[in-house]
């Protein structure tokens, strides 16, 4: 018998089905990629197409003045926001996991509640969040504060407080993903580990540090690479909510290519920094990946 026939259905060669995959995958993401780097290397704008080859759009963008001070709110945005995310996603994943097991009612309502942040739009984030953090009177953080006794905060006006006020906003939304990420891999662990770490008395720290954190190493990682990459694109939330400012207080990277296309109308310009984008992205997807990898025994 031959060894085609000796495999089973399904067990074939596998290009008749990646090859779709792959060419699909091409149409979709590679074309428009190669198309960005094509244009970044050119002058085309809004209102008038590519005519040849030209780099002064990426000069003009490297010598920015601003680009040090984008990059720079980009890192404290993304760094904030990587880190809130995977504690407070995992706490809430917990959370709900142990109120699960302890037959808790409420939890399914307590999920969803997290999760409805989740599908609103950014546009609409942006928005609900500046009508919580509005300095007027009748603001409603501020009002609540005005309850307490405590003074006003100047959350939008102030470009410290603005960033903070962005941060949160972006929390609100963004935790619902990380917590279906830390849920999934927390219920995909054997409960067995968790009996005998009880009938070993092992207390909740000591049971979280040798079982529950070592099994979601792999989750972890995954999460951080795709909360990066999203929190490293985010603008329409931060848009709505301060358009950027005061100053260039809030404008992340993101958003200052999306006024260099928009308000500017440079296209070449806003090419090379969607690039830059790409490249960021990249670099801390490896990053992660490489500081999440398994490691054996030395």
């Amino acid at each position: 018998m031959t060894a085609a026939a000796e495999r089973g259905p399904g067990q074939g060669h596998p290009a008749p089905w990646l090859v779709p995959a792959v060419v699909v995958l091409a149409l979709f993401y590679a074309v428009p990629v190669l198309d960005v780097f094509r244009l970044a290397l050119s002058d085309a704008t809004l209102i008038q197409t590519a005519d040849g080859v030209s780099t002064a759009a990426l000069r003009s963008i490297l010598t920015d003045p601003a680009l040090p001070q984008v990059l720079g709110t980009t890192l404290v945005f993304v760094a904030v926001n990587v880190v809130a995310l995977q504690v407070i996603g995992l706490v809430i994943a917990l959370t709900i996991v142990r109120g699960e097991r302890r037959g808790l009612p409420g939890m399914a309502a307590f999920r969803t509640l997290v999760l409805a942040a989740w599908v609103v739009p950014g546009i609409a984030n942006g928005l609900i969040w500046g009508m919580l953090f509005d300095e007027a009177p009748y603001g409603t953080l501020n009002s609540l504060l005005g309850f307490a006794g405590l003074g006003p905060v100047a959350w939008l006006s102030d470009p410290q407080m603005a960033l903070v006020s962005a941060v949160i906003a972006n929390l609100w939304q963004g935790t619902a993903f990380s917590m279906i990420v830390f849920y999934a891999a927390r219920r995909g662990i054997d409960p067995v580990l968790y009996e005998v770490a009880e009938l070993d008395a092992a207390g909740p720290w000591r049971t979280f540090r040798s079982i529950t954190l070592p099994l979601m190493t792999t989750a972890i990682a995954v999460n951080s690479v795709l909360v990066s990459v999203q929190t490293l694109n985010t603008f329409d939330s931060i848009l709505a909510l301060t358009g950027g400012g005061p100053g260039r207080a809030t404008e992340v990277l993101a958003l200052f290519t999306f006024n260099t296309v928009f308000y500017n109308l440079d296209l070449a310009g806003g090419s090379v920094l969607a690039v830059m984008l790409f490249a960021i992205a990249m670099a801390l997807a490896l990053l992660i990946g490489w500081l999440g990898r398994p490691r054996g025994p030395a």
